[in-house]
């Protein structure tokens, strides 16, 4: 089916799940079992959404939601929706034109887009795209060197936050991208080249990270640091005693560790450990509006969507991408005023069952 087509057979999706045939159809088979796996059993991954099933809501009636506001801020930043593009690696698998053109969507929507070390588009390609509310994703690289000189840039170019990953020491072990192996990631303007200049992507990973390198990290910018991929409360508590502003409760989409804990199903204590010190976000199997009025419900600030956007930016280009957000603002509107709750600020915690 020609690009254009595609196009038109996006604007008549109705939910998430739908765009991942149409992606499968447009990628290659290395690609999409990069964005489609797990690792292991791919237990993690499937219980993300699992997660979110298992969670009842429950409505308050006679509330006036005649108008309903979802919109918040993070780190202090005003965003029209508690909705925000994870950052996802080798976005050129999708879609010629690569990390701009969910970036450009995600800036005309006021929403937080953030960009990942091992993007296909530059820190200076990106921020180009327009203003928005837009952060950098970091993988400590061994040459702790272009680590710093990337902050640097990011700092530079207006990026907003910086966001560490912090459970990728090395690979999950991902049987999908064995069998079928990216040959030619393309290139990685963020680390210093083209990816076969270094070898395998994990192989840049710094496994040497530790709790006082954050002091580091801070050093480098004024921007404030994100923490991503705590699921034990003691270690939230870590991260907001080692300077974290916020923290992402996350399992890397079900990519790392496999059998790690659902994201949702660790929120609560992440939440708890916080205790208000720092924002908490979430990423892992959101792909309902219901599913981020749960999410919000149990003590996120917000969530990160990953694979959806990855598959409506392969289904059908900028078209796609934005029809995702306006599918997830719908469901979200529709929530919220079935809940009986005209803000987020009435997504309480005695709404989930």
């Amino acid at each position: 089916m020609p690009a254009s087509e595609y196009a038109v057979v996006v604007t008549a999706i109705a939910n998430l799940g739908e765009f991942e045939a149409l992606a499968r159809a447009r990628l290659s088979p290395a690609a999409y079992a990069y964005y489609a796996g797990g690792s292991w059993n791919e237990q993690t991954m499937r219980d993300n959404e699992a997660a979110f099933a298992r969670r009842r809501l429950l409505p308050r009636v006679l509330v006036d939601v005649s108008a309903v506001d979802p919109s918040t801020t993070m780190l202090g930043q005003r965003v029209a929706l508690p909705i925000g593009f994870a950052p996802a690696a080798l976005q050129g698998l999708a879609h010629r034109d690569a990390e701009v053109v969910p970036a450009r969507v995600a800036a005309r929507a006021g929403l937080v887009y953030c960009l990942s070390t091992f993007a296909n588009r530059s820190i200076e390609d990106v921020a180009a795209v327009g203003p928005g509310p837009r952060w950098f994703q970091l993988y400590v690289q061994a040459d702790r060197g272009r680590s710093e000189e990337t902050v640097r840039r990011a700092a530079a170019a207006g990026y907003g936050a910086l966001v560490l990953t912090v459970d990728s020491a090395g690979a999950g072990y991902r049987e999908r991208e064995l069998r079928d192996p990216i040959l030619d990631p393309g290139s990685l303007p963020n680390v210093g080249g083209h990816a076969t200049e270094h070898g395998p992507i994990g192989a840049l990973l710094d496994g040497s990270l530790r709790w006082d390198d954050l002091a580091w990290l801070r050093g480098l910018s004024n921007l404030p640091l994100v923490v991503k991929g705590i699921l034990d409360p003691l270690d939230a508590a870590r991260a907001v005693e080692h300077g974290a502003a916020a923290i992402v409760v996350s399992n890397h989409g079900g990519r790392q560790l496999d059998r790690a804990p659902a994201s949702l199903d660790a929120l609560e204590g992440v939440v708890d450990a916080v205790a208000g010190r720092a924002e908490v976000y979430l990423d892992g199997g959101v792909r309902r509006g219901t599913d981020v009025v749960t999410a919000l419900a149990l003590g996120a600030r917000a969530v990160f969507i990953g694979r959806p956007y990855l598959y409506a930016l392969a289904a059908g280009g900028q078209a796609g991408v934005a029809r995702c957000v306006e599918i997830l603002e719908s469901e979200l509107r529709a929530a919220m005023i079935l809940l009986g709750a005209p803000t987020l600020a009435a997504l309480t915690r005695d709404r989930v069952a």
